[in-house]
């Protein structure tokens, strides 16, 4: 199985589209007053909805990047503002967090050979 596709909960259809436009991911799909959809990389899409009765602010969405750094910064360069900087975590990965406009957390990361091989998988395989 591959990723394909994430919908998050959405409460303003604009703050969302600038948001993750800033993020820099490309808008393909623009349906008001409710729906878009962005291209995340040649195979995957991420869309936000605003939908009765969803609530907004419970997702949580990692986005992989080659350089955490680079793209945290080119995204503060475009008025974002992140809970927390590129960050090396205990689990092994680099990280940064931030909150859409809804409230869900989106985390940019790199983890390497350690998403799918920690020193803790539960086989043994480091590779």
């Amino acid at each position: 199985m591959k990723l394909n596709h994430v919908t998050l909960p959405a409460d303003d259809l604009a703050a969302s589209i600038a948001f993750y436009t800033a993020l820099g991911l490309e808008l393909i799909v623009r349906a008001e007053p409710r729906y878009a959809r962005f291209a995340v990389d040649a195979g995957s899409t991420l869309s936000v909805e605003v939908a009765d009765g969803a609530r907004a602010g419970s997702a949580e969405v990692f986005l992989h990047c080659d350089d955490v750094d680079a793209d945290a910064a080119a995204a503060q360069a475009r008025g974002l503002v992140f809970e927390w900087p590129p960050t090396d975590q205990s689990y092994l990965w680099r990280t940064a967090g931030l909150r859409d406009p809804a409230g869900n957390r989106i985390v940019l990361f790199t983890a390497g050979a350690n998403q799918h091989f920690p020193p803790w998988r539960l086989d043994g395989r480091t590779a």
